[in-house]
């Protein structure tokens, strides 16, 4: 689903207070996360993810696994470039 640039805007607004509840690490991605993420997803809507420094994953791929397998939108990748 694409957003509109109001959309865009507000969920960035949204999750400018949010703190990140999932960290990917060394070990990367796995099913295992990518379950958890899409449960809490469903909760809430509206998640952030924080890649630490030790990850081989790039952020904006990382987005988009995420966003593919949860059916999810991405809203915004910010670092790594």
């Amino acid at each position: 689903m694409e957003l509109k640039g109001k959309e865009r805007q507000f969920f960035k607004k949204e999750a400018h207070s949010l703190k990140p509840i999932f960290q990917i690490g060394k070990g990367g991605l796995s099913e295992e996360m990518i379950h958890q993420i899409q449960n809490a997803v469903e909760k809430r809507e509206l998640i952030k993810v924080t890649l630490l420094q030790n990850t081989l994953e790039e952020p904006q791929e990382a987005a988009e696994t995420i966003a593919e397998a949860t059916g999810s939108t991405i809203i915004q990748v910010i670092g790594h470039t």
